[in-house]
Parts: structure tokens; C-alpha cells; sequence
């Protein structure tokens, strides 16, 4: 069933825009515009149906993990080694995406007529200036309640932290409560059985409506900033993957095989959220040890997004190019450090790291309006992107499971059906 969903979301995204091209080239303007907002509602569903299980996924896969590593030592030894990745990768990505644009400087080819200011307008209402007092709120929850409703996971991730080591500080008296939440945990991963079936829907709807807006020709244009966007992406991939085979070996083929569904789920429909519930299943079909892929994955979601990252110091350095401001080496290498700061815990959802570059932008005195100008081509680069950050987050995962001991062969572990 796996591998015919896999064909059915191929065929989904070659019909999606095909169907998309026919409407752009043949519809009247008013009609096109009213095709995507409909056709789009198709993504919409099937990313609004994800997200309602990613918040009690979470607290409760988190909560039994961490109470399954038992005491807190354990806890913070492997806190420890997952954020020393994090770190690693994110500086990394970003030093991957400021040399690239620094060396082939695609923003000299940004035409500034280009720009979509409708969808600039929507980005703003959604950023602020960066202030620690406002990061300290991101990431300390005021009611866990309203985390969940809002899906803010890394306040979600802070409360089950506590719970659960509290939880584990217990003992036998709150083993019922653990049971019971591994209970859950089971019959949300059931419920992610249900949703991923919607999955071909949601991807045809989806870049239906992109490619019926935008139409194909976007590409000649924006073909170099997006050819050299790419190329970066290439290079992030042969690091992550390198350094995958030097700790996990031959299993690192075996990792790339089975987060191939989630990987490609994330590529078109442009969501890490979305395949969440999938890629906790396929990493401890790998053989991750539970309780560790429970508190990894959730803290990476957060804190390792890779792609992302690095699309953030090349987006925000091409704008300044494209308005010939010169940013002296310094002044970048403050901005990689600021983007370090402002982009955890950002939402695995579409067009969230572009809030960021518009807030950074903002910062270093870049016209923020300049995000206007790659708007047109970000849903692509946001496929990219968003795919590169599920397999940050597989690879962190595995590697933190290899150095704990705990990376089992593959199928040794497998989910109650």
C-alpha cells in the first residue's frame, strides 16, 4: 500500500500541474484566480486534517519517550547529543547558503518589476521585529492548552518535558497515565493510516492552484536564482548524506529507501507538519529506538530545519543584492548568527522561513519589501526546502539512536497495527 501511495502522489503532482498549466494558458484572469482559491482547498484539508493530530502526537509520543529513558541523566545525555546535531547541521546550512550566494551572487539577476507585492502583503501581517521578550514567549508556554490549539510544538515539546520527566521521577505510581498515553500515541499513528490516503488529493490541489496562478513561464525568469537555490540544496545533501554513511554505515541506504513516502508528501505539499505522524512511524520501522525517536523528533522540528536555514541566509542575501547593497563579510556572519536565534521554533508549515528573511531584512536595514521579489518562485524552493528538513530531522534521529546504542536492524521494531 505504501509504495501505491508513493505512485499515486507522483501521478498527483504530474496531473496537478498539467491541469494547472491548461487553466493558466486557456482561462480568463478571474477565472484563473477563482480556480486556485477553490482547487487549493484541496491542500488545505489534507494539511488541516495532519495538523489536528500533531499536537496530541507530540505530547504524548514525548511524554512516553521520555519516560521510557527513565531518569533524567539519561534525559539530558541524549538532549545533549540531539542539540550538539542541531547546532552542528544548522550552522552548516547556513554557511552553505551565505558562500553559494556570496560566490554566484543571484541576486544581481532578480528583476525588481518582478515583485509580488499582493503576497508581500499577506507575509506581513504575520511578522514582527525580532525582541528576545517575543522569543522568550515563542518558546515558554503561558497555558498548554493554547499551545496545542495554535500547534506552537516547541511549547508543546517544553511542557512534555516536564511532565514526562516528572512523570518518570513518579515511578510505578504514574505508569497508568504513561500506558494510557502510549495508547493514544498508537491510535493517532492509526489515524495517520486514514489522513496520508487524502495525500494524493491535497498534492494535486496544491500545485494545481500554484501552477494555474503562476503558470510555467515563472521559470525563465527566476531559472538562475532558482537553478543556483537548488545547486545549494545538492551540496547540503551530499554533506548530510556523507556524513550519514560515515556513522550509520550501509544503513544509511536503507534510511534514504524508507523515508522516501514522507519525503516525497513534504516535497509537494510544501509541509513538514505533514508528514510528521508518517516519519515517526518509518523511523522506528528503521529500527530508532521509540522512546528516542519520541524525544528527537518533536526537539528537531524546532531546532533542526535544515533546509530551511540555509534558504534563509541565501534569500536574505540575494534581496540585498538585488538592491546592490553590499553587506561586508561581519555584518553577515552576524546575520547567520542572528538567524541561528529567530528561526527556532519556527512552524513547519509553508512560507514560515520566509517570515523570518522578511524579519531579518527589517534588521539589517535590507528592504524588507525586497521578499516580494522571490515570492513568485518560492513555492518551488519551499518543495526543496521543505523535503531537505524531514531528512535533517531522519538523520538526526538516526544518529542520536547509533550513538546511544539503540539503532536496531530494520523491521526489529515494529508498531502495533
Amino acid at each position: 500500500m505504501k509504495n501505491k501511495l508513493t505512485i499515486y502522489i507522483l501521478i498527483a503532482m504530474v496531473l496537478g500541474i498539467i491541469t494547472g498549466y491548461i487553466v493558466h494558458e486557456n482561462a480568463a484572469p478571474e477565472t484563473i484566480s477563482g480556480f486556485s482559491k477553490n482547487i487549493k482547498l484541496l491542500g488545505t484539508i489534507f494539511i488541516r486534517l495532519v495538523k489536528t493530530i500533531i499536537a496530541p502526537l507530540v505530547f504524548s509520543t514525548l511524554v512516553v519517550g521520555i519516560a521510557k529513558l527513565g531518569d533524567l541523566k539519561t534525559v539530558g545525555r541524549v538532549g545533549g547529543k540531539a542539540m550538539l546535531w542541531f547546532v552542528s547541521a544548522s550552522l552548516v546550512s547556513l554557511l552553505v547558503g551565505m558562500i553559494l550566494v556570496n560566490y554566484f551572487q543571484p541576486g544581481s539577476y532578480i528583476d525588481l518589476s518582478q515583485a509580488d507585492n499582493a503576497g508581500l502583503k499577506d507575509l506581513m501581517g504575520k511578522t514582527s521585529e525580532f525582541s528576545l521578550q517575543k522569543f522568550i514567549e515563542h518558546v515558554v508556554p503561558s497555558s498548554v492548552f493554547e499551545a496545542m490549539a495554535t500547534n506552537e510544538i516547541l511549547q508543546i515539546v517544553v511542557f512534555s518535558i516536564f511532565f514526562g520527566v516528572a512523570a518518570a521521577n513518579l515511578g510505578p505510581y504514574s505508569k497508568p497515565v504513561i500506558n494510557a498515553l502510549d495508547i493514544v500515541a498508537h491510535i493517532i499513528l492509526k489515524i495517520v493510516g486514514y489522513v496520508m490516503n487524502f495525500a494524493p488529493f491535497g498534492v494535486f490541489g496544491t500545485l494545481a492552484a500554484v501552477v494555474a496562478d503562476k503558470g510555467l513561464s515563472i521559470f525563465s525568469f527566476y531559472f538562475i536564482y532558482f537553478g543556483y537555490f537548488v545547486l545549494g540544496i545538492a551540496v547540503l545533501w551530499v554533506l548530510l548524506c556523507s556524513v550519514g554513511f560515515l556513522i550509520l554505515g550501509k544503513r544509511m541506504k536503507g534510511l534514504l529507501r524508507i523515508i522516501a513516502n514522507p519525503l516525497l508528501v513534504a516535497f509537494s505539499t510544501t509541509s513538514s507538519e505533514a508528514v510528521f505522524p508518517k516519519l515517526t512511524e518509518e523511523l522506528e520501522r528503521f529500527g530508532c529506538k521509540k522512546s528516542i525517536v519520541s524525544f528527537i523528533l518533536p526537539l528537531g522540528y524546532s531546532f533542526n530545519l535544515d533546509g530551511s536555514m540555509m534558504y534563509m541566509t541565501f534569500a536574505s542575501l540575494a534581496i540585498a543584492q538585488a538592491y546592490g547593497i553590499q553587506m561586508p563579510i561581519g555584518e553577515q556572519i552576524t546575520m547567520l548568527l542572528v538567524l541561528m536565534l529567530t528561526s527556532k521554533g519556527i512552524a513547519g508549515v509553508p512560507r514560515a522561513s520566509l517570515i523570518i528573511v522578511l524579519a531579518t531584512c527589517a534588521m539589517f536595514k535590507i528592504p524588507p519589501e525586497g521578499v516580494a521579489l522571490i515570492l513568485p518562485i518560492d513555492h518551488f524552493c519551499d518543495m526543496f526546502r521543505t523535503g531537505t528538513n524531514v531528512l535533517g530531522n531522519a538523520l538526526a534521529t538516526s544518529v542520536v539512536s547509533k550513538w546511544e546504542g539503540e539503532l536496531h536492524e530494520e523491521g526489529a521494531v515494529e508498531l502495533q497495527s
